[in-house]
């Protein structure tokens, strides 16, 4: 697909621009309505056909769960774990600014079938929860107060030590804009032991100096936006003194890792990345 109409749907997911605009520079990049169609039934969520891990695993339990966040917030999220008493490493899964999508909670199941307690935390749970129209899910991310947010997060790493089946290790992993909150999270969270950010945008360097956890910061190449801040977040990192490591997936797209989005996915990028992320945690949590 033409790089333009790539960067032109990540302008369009990231930015406040409006579905008629972006359609009507869709059609001018594209030529035709027949193509621009096309382009845009590779570009959006096929969220069914991405589903890697059956919700009907045996092996596993879902559940929706909730706990105290900020300002009086009841936060909800989704929990899935291995069968079991057994204690485990816990990892809270960031989505992207759409909320949490049914390809989020895929992913939340991948890091269970891992082996840990894993949660999907809504952050549109201020708003009642995740709507099922993206375009909708974007404009209510973009409400979302940050320090609460924040906090809501944090409490939600809270939930999980507390909870009597976790080891007291966590983790998160996150994406897009769930990739700038994991990298928000590890410079808050002093108890966090590893944190994984997916083309997440970067903190500032001053915040460095706080975190504690593992870092694993994964880049897609063509991701100009993210990547123009990771030089600057790298060197703070070293000197820091933080444990870190940094990848660059050279020749694929921000969302490399969405299965849902076949323009941008890339398999052999998004598989390496993910047996980095659960070696990580593997290390980190148990």
């Amino acid at each position: 697909m033409d790089q333009r109409i790539i960067r032109l749907f990540d302008e369009y997911t990231h930015a406040p621009l409006s579905r008629k605009e972006f359609l009507d520079r869709l059609l001018q990049l594209a030529g035709s309505t027949a193509l621009a169609t096309a382009a845009l039934a590779v570009l959006e969520p096929g969220y069914a056909r991405a589903a890697t891990v059956s919700a009907a695993d045996d092996k596993l339990t879902e559940e929706t769960v909730s706990w105290p966040g900020a300002a009086g917030t009841d936060m909800k999220g989704y929990l899935v774990h291995p069968r079991g008493k057994k204690k485990r490493g816990a990892v809270v899964v960031i989505h992207e600014n759409r909320g949490l999508t049914p390809h989020i909670k895929d992913v939340t199941h991948r890091v269970a079938q891992a082996g840990y307690l894993a949660l999907g935390v809504d952050a549109l749970s201020v708003f009642g929860g995740t709507p099922a129209n993206e375009d909708e899910g974007r404009t209510l991310i973009g409400k979302l107060d940050k320090q609460q947010n924040l906090e809501n997060y944090l409490a939600a790493l809270r939930y999980l030590r507390a909870r009597p089946d976790c080891n007291g290790k966590t983790g998160c992993v996150g994406f897009c804009w769930g990739g700038a909150m994991a990298n928000s999270l590890a410079t808050h969270d002093t108890q966090l032991n590893a944190a994984v950010a997916y083309y997440g945008t970067q903190p500032p360097a001053a915040e460095a100096a706080n975190i504690k956890a593992h870092l694993l910061l994964h880049y897609a190449g063509l991701d100009e936006r993210v990547n123009a801040g990771k030089d600057a977040w790298e060197a703070a990192l070293k000197a820091a003194g933080v444990k870190y490591e940094q990848y660059v997936y050279e020749g694929v797209n921000h969302a490399f890792n969405n299965d849902s989005s076949p323009a941008r996915y890339n398999a052999e990028a998004a598989q390496l990345a993910w047996s980095r992320t659960l070696k990580l945690f593997k290390e980190q949590l148990g």
